[in-house]
This record gives C-alpha cells, structure tokens and sequence, in this order.
C-alpha cells in the first residue's frame, strides 16, 4: 500500500433541480460530463428526499410521484484553479444552479 499526503483543495457543490436540463441533456448528467471533460478527478451526485430552494417552494419525496423536481447535489473535490475554471465555464453557459465551496483536505486512503 502506498502512502500519500493530503491535499489542500475545495470540496466545490452545485445544487440543482432533478429535471432541470441544459443542451438537451439533464443538468447534473451535463454537470458531470463538463467536470469529467476538465479533467476533475471525479464528482458524485445525491439526490435529495425533501428540500426548497430561493422560491421557497417545498419538494417532498411521495410514493405516488412519478415525476419530481427535487433537488440534487453534485459534489466535487479538486483545486482552487479547477473550481475556478469551472465555475466560469458555468457562468458563460449561464447554467441555472446554485453552489458552494469551501477549503478542503483530501487524498486517497487503500489505494496501491
């Protein structure tokens, strides 16, 4: 097993609606793809059970609800420089979503 050292970074999350899409292809689907295509080492989506956003609408997850809108978290870990570049590439696509970013520590652990 290899050892490495942590990694000062960001922990950059978009929030988005489930069907939101853009270009045709759904927003956190696109997300990811653009992420993936700036070489970001990876990123991962979470849907939400409950949530509201700037509108103050409510979304619950129903049983009977065969179509939702609720929202969805992509979550990312890379460099300040890559966040930046993304974050930029978002605004001129004039992507609807909201995000946050904060200083993280991060690195692999079990790898060989």
């Amino acid at each position: 097993m290899t050892s490495q050292t942590s990694i000062s970074g960001v922990q950059l999350s978009l929030y988005v609606h489930a069907r939101a899409r853009h270009q045709g292809q759904l927003l956190s689907e696109w997300l990811l793809e653009q992420a993936r295509r700036a070489g970001i080492g990876g990123g991962s989506v979470f849907r939400a059970i409950a949530g509201y956003g700037r509108h103050g609408v409510l979304h619950e997850e129903q049983f009977f609800d065969l179509v939702d809108d609720l929202p969805v978290k992509l979550e990312f870990l890379l460099s300040a420089a890559q966040a930046e570049s993304l974050l930029q590439q978002l605004r001129e696509q004039r992507v609807d979503a909201v995000y946050a970013s904060a200083p993280a520590e991060f690195g692999l652990l079990g790898s060989d």
